[in-house]
């Protein structure tokens, strides 16, 4: 009897762990190379183009594990670019980003739905400057496969894309949008590529 209770200890014990290890995350490391935050906004006639060069996160994902999964972002506003150094300086002075201030943008994610085929909705909170708005981001998710270049790691890959009014951030204060000459509304499309070790 003493070596049957045992038994049935040590299996529920093995099925309690093996059912920890299954319900792990994949962690994914981003791939700076090949991940890119790019943005876009008007200028009078033309769009200004440009991307954020430093960034970091953590990504754990898995599709059939999505309330264990989540994005954790932050960019650093001083890495802004847009080909043109003056311009960069005043995005960020006082004027826009205030970046002695508020020198991250971090995106936190609280929840993942799958909306079907390869396509989910990602909750969270954006935070830039002095505020911070619960926004919803569309995501593609394209997927894994062995890195060509390194049979020992999976690559997977993402890909979003939001526009964002900027005065919900007080990036700005109207004054450049009144004399018709920087937008208000400001496209982001963010590509993404992630490895781990298999």
């Amino acid at each position: 009897m003493k070596k049957t209770l045992t038994y049935i200890i040590i299996a529920a014990f093995l099925l309690s762990f093996s059912t920890a290890i299954h319900a792990e995350v994949p962690q994914w490391k981003i791939d700076p190379a090949h991940t890119g935050i790019y943005f876009s906004i008007d200028h009078i006639f033309s769009k200004v183009k440009g991307y954020f060069g430093e960034f970091d996160g953590r990504i754990e994902f898995d599709p059939d594990n999505l309330e264990k999964s989540g994005f954790d972002f932050t960019v650093k506003v001083k890495s802004i670019n847009t080909n043109n150094s003056k311009r960069d300086n005043h995005l960020q002075s006082d004027d826009f980003f205030s970046v002695k201030n508020y020198p991250d943008i971090r995106f936190k994610s609280s929840s993942i739905t799958h909306n079907g085929d390869n396509q989910y909705s990602v909750t969270g909170t954006l935070n830039m400057k002095d505020v911070s708005r619960e926004i919803e981001l569309p995501l593609t998710f394209f997927g894994t496969k062995t890195h060509p270049f390194d049979p020992k790691q999976e690559v997977a890959g993402f890909e979003t894309n939001i526009t964002i009014d900027r005065f919900d951030y007080n990036v700005g204060n109207g004054k450049f949008l009144k004399l018709g000459v920087v937008g208000k509304e400001v496209d982001v499309f963010v590509t993404i590529e992630a490895t781990r070790n298999k």
